[in-house]
């Protein structure tokens, strides 16, 4: 169903100018999610650790980063907060972070990040590997900045944010487009604000999602590389409902990234506890409604089904196999010819031939399949066998007396 409806978008693209051409055709709009699996993770994680050399002092850090991490892991998820051993966790992280570091020629300061593997990790805390989640959710990031909208059309900051963003701690279900391909089209600041739900249900249909958010910053800069304030909405729906909002500041534009990304956090939260609280159930309006062709009609009795079902069971007639004897492909014709001409058989034809050995012939006939055997044997067959499978055949004729005699 995507490519028609990419094909199409493409004509409209043609047929709207040059303008709507450049905007498909850019390369400066997609940024892919960093990470869609589904790992454990440990953020803020401070080290300060010496060593002989550099190199040294920061796979020091790295492995003391590794221990914190697993003790806040281990009690956040309800264990005791114990500690194993430095190879059992070499085995079960799967990335470090770093959010900052200052390396020394003997001395290493870092703020990190540790991903665990979450199948390994809750298998050895006694947790599910994978909880439950909410459906699955598409995204669509719109950034507000200058008094001008922005989803797809141009890559933003806000978009990047959401594509940095790890979903694994997260008990929803993100979809996040890459902005690539048709995304400008398809996902921009126009369509967040069209309650339609005809289209809304062909854009998710695209994107395998049951549901939209739309989270929403609007950026206001005090003046240029100056404080920035934030004011982030979390949106859900073809209707944009407004679920909660919040504002960030920072002191520099240089500080914009890490505001954002304490954004997606925060609104990841307020998504989190409005699963919870039963706020995000998707909306009935968003299911395709039935094909009327498809729906079956109820009977005026509820016992007629009953009695078709008996009905198409009694007709439903006893599949016979017959065996016979083939010398020839006349045979073959003559025989299914004779078993047809009986009352009763309604379909009979040759399943397997073997010219010069035995043949299978497949019977449908109703009634008892004893009363076939019957009436091949009064039609001049010996019949062997009993149930569904026969084997007829000619009696051999008895050899003639011969001989000279004496006149009497």
């Amino acid at each position: 169903m995507r490519r028609p409806l990419i094909a199409s978008l493409a004509v409209m693209a043609l047929l709207a100018g040059s303008g709507t051409l450049a905007q498909i055709e850019g390369g400066d709009r997609g940024v892919a999610p960093i990470d869609n699996g589904g790992a454990f993770e440990v953020s803020g994680v401070t080290v300060d650790v010496g060593g002989k050399t550099a190199e040294a002092a920061r796979l020091g850090g790295w492995r003391l980063a590794q221990r914190k991490a697993w003790v806040q892991l281990s009690r956040r998820l309800g264990g005791t907060g114990g500690l194993v051993s430095d190879g059992t966790l070499d085995q079960m992280v799967s990335g470090i972070v770093v959010e900052n570091e200052q390396i020394g020629p003997n001395r290493y300061i870092a703020r990190l990040g540790v991903l665990f593997n979450r199948a390994r990790a809750g298998s050895l805390l006694g947790v599910a590997a994978y909880a439950d989640r909410s459906p699955p959710m598409l995204v669509v990031p719109v950034q507000w900045s200058g008094g001008v909208g922005q989803v797809f059309e141009r890559r933003t900051d806000w978009q990047q944010a959401w594509a940095r963003f790890r979903t694994g701690n997260s008990t929803i279900d993100y979809v996040r487009p890459s902005g690539t391909g048709a995304d400008s089209l398809l996902l921009n600041v126009g369509q967040a604000q069209r309650p339609g739900r005809g289209w809304w249900r062909t854009i998710i249909d695209q994107y395998g999602a049951s549901d939209i958010l739309i989270p929403t910053v609007r950026l206001y800069r005090q003046w240029p590389g100056g404080p920035v304030v934030g004011v982030f909405q979390a949106r859900h729906g073809p209707d944009n409902r407004l679920i909660s909002s919040f504002s960030l500041r920072v002191g520099s534009a240089e500080g914009l990234p890490q505001l954002l990304d304490t954004g997606v956090a925060r609104i990841d939260a307020l998504y989190q506890q409005a699963l919870r609280q039963g706020m995000l159930n998707p909306d009935a309006s968003l299911t395709p409604p039935p094909d009327p062709a498809a729906t079956p009609t109820p009977s005026a009795d509820p016992t007629i089904d009953g009695i078709l079902a008996d009905l198409a069971q009694a007709n439903a007639g006893a599949t016979v196999t017959l065996q016979y004897d083939t010398p020839g492909t006349a045979s073959v014709a003559n025989t299914e010819a004779l078993v047809r001409g009986i009352p009763g058989v309604r379909s009979a034809g040759t399943t397997s031939l073997a010219l010069g050995g035995v043949s299978l012939m497949r019977v449908v006939v109703d009634g008892d399949p004893a009363l076939l055997a019957a009436a091949l044997q009064s039609r001049g067959y010996q019949v062997a066998g009993s149930g569904t499978t026969l084997r007829i055949s000619r009696p051999t004729p008895a050899p003639s007396a011969s001989g000279t005699g004496v006149p009497g």
